[in-house]
């Protein structure tokens, strides 16, 4: 019997990811400001593929998934986090906390202020991609796809009426043979590493949010 099956496509700002793969929040190949290279100021891996049950279920959470999301090219302590999220220091450090015994961030570098070290972290790497194949976590797996959107939603600018829109969003819905969603799930992979690759320091910023997923029978 065929499976159903959804693709949600929005050339806007936010993740990327096919059946069985969704890309971490905001977690798209960094499309440059108007001039200069990207402005990473620590060392990370490219990709880290996450399949535990633990790492699933930390970036389950919207208050985690944006703190990685801020992570991404620049790090920053306790305080700064705190600061940008507006929210309190022990609150952000507790998050903080469960996203290091996870291993998708780690401490990059201290300073000394006054009497106390402070911490800044920075994360495992640029991009997360998250694999879930036997189901067990297809509840967390639902939860980083909704705040993916979200973040994407967020981040699309209200556009000048004037202005020429490069933008194309829909949503499909459809019901595929295994073979079919396979074949597919290998394109939307190329995609995202092309869009990754086409990288340009000196162009305009864009962020590609792409999901593939296995739909409920009620759906």
């Amino acid at each position: 019997m065929d499976r159903k099956t959804s693709v949600v496509v929005a050339r806007a700002a936010g993740s990327a990811g096919s059946a069985g793969t969704v890309a971490a929040p905001a977690d798209t190949a960094r499309a440059g400001g108007a001039a200069g290279p990207p402005t990473h100021d620590y060392d990370a891996a490219d990709v880290l593929v996450v399949r535990r049950p633990d790492q699933l279920k930390a970036l389950a959470d919207e208050l985690r998934g944006r703190i990685v999301v801020l992570l991404r090219d620049q790090a920053l302590s306790t305080t700064e986090v705190a600061a940008r999220l507006k929210l309190p220091k022990g609150t952000v450090g507790h998050h903080l906390k469960v996203l290091e015994r996870a291993g998708l961030i780690r401490v990059v570098r201290t300073r000394q202020v006054r009497a106390l070290t402070e911490k800044y972290y920075g994360r495992t790497a640029r991009l997360f991609l998250y694999e879930s194949a036997d189901g067990r976590n297809a509840e967390d797996v639902r939860n980083i796809v909704a705040v993916s959107l979200r973040i994407a939603a967020e981040e699309i600018p209200t556009l000048d009426p004037d202005e020429e829109s490069h933008g194309c969003s829909g949503v499909l819905r459809v019901r595929l043979s295994k073979a079919d969603a396979r074949r597919f799930n290998r394109r939307l992979d190329r995609l995202m590493n092309e869009f990754r690759a086409a990288d340009d320091p000196s162009g305009e910023r864009y962020g590609l949010a792409l999901a593939m997923y296995r739909r409920g029978d009620d759906a």
